[in-house]
């Protein structure tokens, strides 16, 4: 099947999971899926889960966890756990689900061949070798990392630069009002959600258009005001991992499942509630950038941290590690970086299919 048409059998999907926002549907299809290979692979999700069994088969034979599903480069951040402290790692669990453990592996390293900003003394092999690198030593010793006590070498780059507090509120003052308000149990919820005493009369919604693969779903944002400054609260229209539509599955969402695994320090502030994704939003919450300055060796070391973040999250489905170990074992010298050699070819692919679609209409 052609892209288009798994496009539009995707969103059709979709359509039926919730109120899909059709000016994000476009915003989408005119900008994140035309801007870059390496966009156009975060916003299309259900094409990966749809067509990695046929471009990758000797992927799927490796035993199951509950995966990320949609991983990239991306999608790493930081946020602060019930105890205050500042923790990075995986932060966006939308497309959770059951499947081989050899999947979030490739798509994170398929995103890094794909990824239009790179060191150039970083080469594919390289970075397959120090994501694995990193997935092993999760496996032996999985745990969240904590910016002040374990992983420190980030604490620099989770700092944001001078313009970065700035650059948050001047994007926050232009949320636009919500056209459509959410309904009384969203409001009600996101309210709820505030710290406890806020005046809610200081509370207002909006909404925003962000990420890449979620948009086009009913995104609300409250912005009130407690104790000196604003606080912001998210609430995301939550749908079935594409996974499971790619699959023919029906399963519900895994996404607190995997965010509060044994083997990570929760955000207290993720939660489900009414088919929704609640979350803070805030300016000390954000991806860690390195910088033109860090060398080869600090963006490989980015990348090996990634690889033992993953593997804290594979680790919490029940006696993974052991089957995992034996069957990274067995698997070939360079499969990684050969998986997403393939993998990136086929993305490209569906980006010039789709480009030349664009361009037609």
């Amino acid at each position: 099947m052609s892209f288009v048409k798994d496009n539009d059998a995707y969103e059709a999907w979709l359509a039926r999971q919730c109120d899909v926002v059709k000016e994000d549907i476009k915003l989408k299809h005119e900008e994140k899926m035309t801007d870059s290979a390496f966009s156009f692979l975060r916003a299309t999700y259900f094409r990966w889960a749809r067509k990695i069994g046929s471009w990758c088969p000797e992927l799927m034979d490796a035993p199951n966890v509950l995966a990320v599903g949609d991983l990239h480069l991306e999608n790493f951040g930081t946020w602060r756990d019930e105890d205050g402290r500042l923790v990075w790692g995986v932060n966006d669990f939308d497309e959770a689900a059951v499947m081989p453990y050899t999947l979030d592996l490739a798509r994170l390293v398929t995103s890094i061949q794909l990824a239009p900003r790179r060191h150039e003394d970083v080469n594919d092999k390289a970075a397959a070798k120090a994501v694995l690198k990193g997935y092993r030593q999760g496996l032996d010793s999985p745990q969240p990392a904590l910016l002040f006590e374990g992983e420190t070498w980030l604490w620099d780059y989770a700092l944001p630069d001078k313009g970065g507090p700035r650059r948050f509120w001047k994007e926050v003052d232009k949320y636009p009002k919500a056209k459509r308000p959410p309904d009384a149990r969203i409001k009600r919820a996101l309210i709820e959600s505030m710290p406890e005493g806020i005046d809610t009369k200081t509370i207002h919604m909006r909404t925003r258009q962000k990420g890449s693969g979620s948009l086009g779903r009913p995104r609300y944002v409250a912005v009130g005001y407690w104790r000196g400054g604003r606080v912001l609260r998210e609430a995301k229209a939550l749908v079935p991992s594409a996974w499971t539509w790619a699959n023919g599955q029906k399963q519900e969402s895994r996404l607190l499942d995997a965010a509060n695994g044994p083997y990570r320090a929760p955000d207290p502030l993720l939660d489900v509630r009414h088919k929704f994704i609640f979350r803070r939003i805030a300016g000390d919450a954000e991806k860690i950038e390195l910088g033109k300055k860090a060398g080869a060796n600090i963006h490989l070391e980015l990348l090996r941290a990634m690889g033992f973040d993953l593997a804290s999250v594979h680790a919490a489905s029940a006696r993974s590690a052991g089957p995992i170990r034996k069957d990274l074992d067995k698997r070939p010298r360079g499969w990684l970086n050969k998986a997403a050699a393939i993998a990136a070819t086929e993305v490209e692919r569906d980006f010039h299919e789709w480009n030349k679609y664009m361009a037609q209409r």
